[in-house]
């Protein structure tokens, strides 16, 4: 039971693995792109191809789809990012109940966004908890972890690959242990518990009042989704790649500094390595100004 390019990883190992796959949960389809065609995930489009019987339930509350779930008599479900809720009756039908593959160190960054928000946060490491769920959010027992470390220069979409393949080798050595009776569980600890909330479009918004780490972090969470950005003249300019840099005339936050496109933040400031104006190419912030010219001293609102 999975959506989006996460779960593709821990469906292709179970595959892989030789696992009698009885059915695969996936969102339903959805309109995208500028023709608004309808769109299949990145878990029915896999499922498609290995010619895998999919489901694609709107909800999962009606006495019909409890009715079909349990019809499977599955041994076992497994679940990654799905995006649904899993209703009691669901998560008992297995006969081992539902397990789910989630992108942090549980307790820490319960939720839709761990990835992103340990970036945010200024983590320095995460991982990825194989749980027995339950009813809560993400609160069921632990059976297995493993981390990996964030480094300052890593990106959402680096540390989404790196945890979406440690989720599959991890679910793989769950289901080994399950058939051998010994997979054991740990009930989550009481304290670190954080929470990810889903993340918003607003927040990509630049504020440069923030500091210069605030942003540079945000720059590597929130790219390519939802992007960070601010606006000059009426128009929109993405910041896809930047790093921190000095302001030794502690000049305000949102004045260009140099020609180099550093610009002065709340603490600090932050040099503009990659960005886009909308609808334009990707440009180094030097060559941006060399095509518009944007004077220094200038201070975004």
């Amino acid at each position: 039971m999975g959506t989006p390019d996460f779960a593709v990883p821990t469906l292709a190992a179970i595959y892989n693995a030789g696992h009698k796959i009885l059915r695969v949960y996936t969102q339903p389809p959805r309109p995208a792109g500028r023709g608004h065609q309808m769109h299949l995930s990145a878990v029915h489009q896999y499922a498609l191809k290995h010619q895998l019987q999919v489901s694609t339930p709107v909800c999962l509350k009606s006495t019909e789809e409890r009715e079909k779930f349990s019809a499977l008599k599955a041994d076992v479900a497994i679940v990654a990012a799905y995006g649904l809720l899993l209703p009691l009756p669901l998560l008992q039908a297995p006969r081992f109940g539902c397990l789910n593959v989630h992108g942090s160190l549980l307790p820490r960054w319960r939720g839709a966004a761990p990835i992103h928000r340990a970036i945010l946060e200024g983590d320095t490491q995460t991982g990825i908890t194989i749980m027995q769920m339950e009813q809560g959010l993400d609160t069921g027992p632990i059976i297995m972890q493993d981390s990996i470390p964030i480094d300052d220069q890593a990106t959402s979409s680096q540390i989404h690959d790196q945890l979406a393949n440690l989720g599959a080798q991890l679910m793989l050595q769950t289901l080994e242990n399950l058939q051998t009776a010994s997979l054991k569980t740990i009930p989550q600890p009481s304290v670190g518990i954080s929470y990810a909330k889903k993340l918003e479009r607003s927040e990509g918004r630049i504020y440069w009042q923030d500091t210069a780490e605030t942003l540079e972090r945000k720059v590597r969470a929130l790219n390519p989704w939802p992007g960070v950005w601010f606006e000059y003249q009426n128009a929109r300019i993405k910041i896809l790649k930047a790093q921190i840099a000095e302001n030794p005339q502690n000049a305000a936050p949102g004045t260009i500094l140099d020609k180099n496109f550093t610009v002065a933040c709340g603490q600090d400031a932050l040099k503009l390595l990659e960005i886009q104006k909308a609808g334009g190419r990707i440009l180094e912030g030097q060559a941006f100004l060399n095509g518009q010219p944007i004077p220094k001293g200038t201070c975004f609102s």
